[in-house]
């Protein structure tokens, strides 16, 4: 008999934050099991919701301010100081540099920024932090770092000396780079990149041309910046004397390249979930429970490499707990998510639908899902008389579509 979920979602892109989807499931299964013992779980990848949800699990605060925003203009962010001993504080790329702060009309990739992030670095360090972690997700830049750097005090120069404009279009023209200017506090400070260590910098696995589609890039632009990034990576190896690969090096590629441009400061590039997940308790928290329902925006053939759905199936399957997941979208490779794990799996979607409407209805559309699939669950164990079933594949409700943007 099933009496206590786990619910761990991650959110849904420019619909639901991940605890507005935890809410949203854990009222699809009180319809259904009123009195049941729902542990709400919601996750985070570093991506949107990161520093929040650190701050709350540590004790810590959010310090909002102002800075620069992924297309130039000035807007309200925020980092966090955590509550821990060591002068924590974290920088969520998404909240300056996300791609939900791009307009759908002005998203190009060749032009957007991450120069707010070295902003929220120095803002950190203003405030006296002594480590610095930065969260990479959910990114609407593709300019290899080279922002950040430049608010930090690096001067990006073409071949007349001229100081080059903002965005990873410009990279192609860059001829050296000035690193005297850098804030000399980096050199004390332990940076910290919590990333996807699948996401390369260059190659036909780099970030332009597996991500620059989704941030607006026309197939041309995806190659030109192909090209700029790999020449990015070539100065900053030889200008700042870098021993790591920072074209196919683990997490280079994150958030737009913002992995590769940190760890040529020095910073530690790590696994995400490594960092995030420990600060909370999930494994002890999956183990508890009978049922396991995680969530995301699109399942596809990404989502098994080190996506919230996969990370919290692997972790689950530790314990032996059957997982459900539900996705606003199906997309190609949708069912390799059983191989890490996941038991079966369903999208939101009752049937096809605008996406603006899909998006603005995320909440219903995922409590009605949570519903259907958990009485379909009771069924099933009716039928094998009360006995738990071996998996049963997919649970495929809706209609499959492409994959959404991360």
């Amino acid at each position: 008999m099933l009496t206590r979920f786990a619910v761990a979602p991650s959110g849904f892109k420019e619909s639901l934050s991940a605890e507005a989807a935890a809410e949203a499931i854990a009222a699809g299964v009180r319809r259904v099991l009123p009195d049941a013992e729902i542990d709400l779980i919601p996750l985070v990848d570093g991506g949107e919701g990161t520093a929040r949800a650190l701050a709350t699990a540590s004790g810590g605060r959010l310090v909002p301010l102002r800075a620069t925003g992924p297309t130039g203009e000035r807007i309200g962010t925020h980092f966090a100081l955590l509550g821990d001993a060591e002068g924590t504080a974290v920088v969520e790329m998404a909240a300056i540099a996300g791609l939900s702060l791009v307009p759908r009309g002005l998203r190009d990739p060749g032009a957007t920024t991450t120069y707010g992030v070295g902003e929220l670095i120095l803002a950190a360090l203003d405030a006296g932090a002594r480590h610095v972690l930065v969260g990479c997700g959910d990114s609407g830049t593709s300019d290899g770092g080279a922002g950040a750097l430049q608010a930090l005090g690096a001067r990006l120069l073409d071949a007349d000396g001229e100081e080059l404009p903002r965005g990873g279009g410009a990279l192609s023209r860059l001829d050296r780079i000035d690193a005297t200017g850098l804030d000399p506090r980096l050199a004390e400070t332990r940076i910290r990149v919590a990333c996807n260590p699948y996401n390369v910098l260059c190659g036909e696995r780099g970030v332009a041309r597996v991500f620059g589609p989704q941030k607006g890039a026309t197939p041309e632009q995806v190659e030109q910046l192909a090209a700029a990034l790999e020449h990015w990576a070539a100065v900053l190896t030889r200008d700042l004397k870098v021993p790591t690969d920072l074209c196919h090096g683990r997490g280079t590629g994150a958030s737009g390249g913002l992995g590769a441009g940190l760890a040529a400061l020095g910073a530690e590039l790590l696994p995400r979930f490594e960092v995030l997940l420990d600060r909370i308790g999930l494994d002890e928290r999956l183990a508890r429970a009978d049922l396991v329902i995680t969530a995301e925006g699109a399942l596809d053939h990404q989502t098994p490499r080190g996506k919230v759905p996969a990370e919290v199936a692997r972790r689950a399957k530790l314990h032996d707990r059957p997982v459900l997941a539900l996705a606003g979208t199906l997309g190609e490779g949708a069912h390799r998510v059983r191989s890490v794990g996941v038991d079966a799996y369903a999208s939101i979607m009752p049937a096809p639908m605008d996406l603006t409407e899909a998006l603005g209805r995320g909440g219903e559309l995922l409590t009605d899902a949570t519903e259907r699939a958990l009485r379909m669950v009771q069924l099933g164990t009716r039928l094998s008389g009360g006995r738990p079933q071996e998996p049963v594949g997919a649970v495929r409700s809706g209609t499959q579509r492409p994959s959404s943007v991360r």
